[in-house]
């Protein structure tokens, strides 16, 4: 057999959003599962929308995934082969000339319909004699080029659709180069696949048909027909499009709001499949419980609430080596396993540190209670067990018990109602912070 090699395919048209990281990640996982190969291939060839900036922020958006590649390739650098396969097409008379402006073609399509038969091309053009289309072209139209297909039904075994039957019948005959001789993604797809030698093409199911007409231009052109894999699309939590809080977002965008990456690839690699989705903190152990054959055709729901869930479970287990760079300068390795539990996003940190090392807005709640902590305060050196003592005394000074004891301890002492352990936070905060806020205002 030969090496397992994948690719993923964007156009640098715009940023990365959650369905493309899919992809991506699915493509990916798969090549280290099997030991092959993983090909970033930009398709670029629409030059009036693609950039440069756009390309480098594809490949920012993977390397903040953790997404390495193998292989690199762009679509613009390969025109030569594209305009090679063209001849080669045409010179077997599986490429053929067509002259139907877009406004005729919409007129078929509306008639085939209308007579409830459907909009299939009706190969008008291999009727169009040499003088026809001399007659055309000497009227200025230019044509664009059409694959004829094969008739007949096209089998495949897909890794996640198992066997697939398309009848060529239903399909027209694809465009592959426009009328300004540019090739037209099928074409250009089809060839990179196959001098590439990808053994293994991973895309979304909105491509199944297009599979058939494809597997048909692989062997018109001599190439080896990779094996296909389709999985569901994303829809969100009610089972409608994805909505426009994540699933047109930019993995830009959601790096921006705090959301770590190994959050994002721990739900995109289990989704859709039957396997349930766990918080992974590193790409190895998603590769070991990778199985792509473990993937439903039905369609995959993805709940932002999710999302948020793994993003903190991943925080609350990281280590603090792993954020030291991230956390606000000086912060220590006791600041951090104080308020990880508590975080739902990395950037809240920066929320806690003012109150173990800065000044805060206190609130005092019950004048009482704070007097009496004041005055039962330990001297340094303070541990974990300050707090419970502390809490005993004012308790036993004021007769304060549950909320109305730790509350107003709380409140006075971080400007909070919730957050982390205060056996944690004091010794963090200090006594001189802690008489400070204790201390009740005249």
């Amino acid at each position: 057999m030969s090496p397992v090699a994948v690719r993923f395919a964007p156009s640098p048209t715009g940023r990365l959003h959650v369905g493309n990281a899919r992809g991506a990640l699915l493509n990916w996982l798969f090549a280290r599962k099997h030991g092959g190969s993983f090909l970033l291939r930009l398709d670029d060839t629409d030059t009036a929308r693609s950039t440069e900036e756009f390309a480098k922020g594809i490949e920012a958006d993977l390397r903040w995934l953790g997404l390495d590649w193998d292989r690199y390739a762009k679509q613009s650098d390969r025109f030569a082969l594209y305009t090679e396969a063209t001849e080669k097409l045409k010179a077997s008379g599986r490429l053929y000339p067509c002259y139907e402006t877009s406004e005729e073609l919409q007129l078929r399509r509306k008639i085939q319909l209308s007579q409830k038969k459907p909009p299939v091309y009706d190969r008008a053009a291999l009727k169009l004699t040499a003088e026809d289309r001399a007659a055309l072209e000497k009227d200025g139209r230019q044509p664009h080029w059409r694959f004829k297909l094969n008739g007949g039904t096209v089998v495949w075994d897909d890794i996640i659709h198992g066997r697939v039957e398309i009848d060529m019948a239903s399909l027209s005959d694809p465009v592959l180069v426009r009328s300004d001789g540019y090739p037209l993604y099928t074409l250009s797809s089809v060839v990179d696949d196959g001098d590439l030698k990808i053994s293994h093409v991973i895309r979304g199911e909105d491509h199944v048909t297009n599979t058939a007409a494809q597997i048909q231009l692989f062997e018109a052109l001599g190439y080896a027909v990779p094996t296909f894999g389709h999985f569901s699309l994303l829809l969100d939590a009610e089972g409608g499009g994805l909505s426009k809080r994540l699933g047109s977002l930019s993995l830009g965008d959601l790096r921006e709001q705090g959301v770590e990456p190994m959050a994002l690839n721990s739900l995109l690699a289990r989704l859709g499949s039957a396997d349930p989705v766990e918080a992974q903190a590193e790409l190895p152990a998603l590769i070991a419980g990778f199985d792509l054959s473990r993937f439903s055709r039905a369609p995959a729901r993805l709940d932002p609430h999710d999302l948020d869930l793994l993003n903190a479970k991943l925080l609350h287990g990281t280590d603090f080596a792993a954020v030291r760079d991230r956390l606000p300068a000086g912060a220590t390795e006791a600041f951090w396993l104080a308020i990880r539990g508590n975080l739902g996003r990395l950037s809240e940190a920066a929320d806690w540190w003012p109150v173990v090392n800065g000044e805060i807005e206190t609130v005092q709640e019950d004048p009482a209670v704070l007097a009496a902590a004041v005055e039962a305060l330990p001297p340094e050196p303070w541990d974990a067990t300050t707090w419970k003592a502390l809490t005993q005394a004012v308790a036993a000074k004021t007769g304060a018990k549950g909320k109305a004891l730790f509350h107003p301890l709380r409140l006075a002492l971080t400007g909070r109602d919730k957050g982390p352990e205060m056996a944690q936070l004091l010794p963090l905060i200090g006594r001189d912070r802690a008489v400070k806020r204790l201390s009740v205002k005249q």
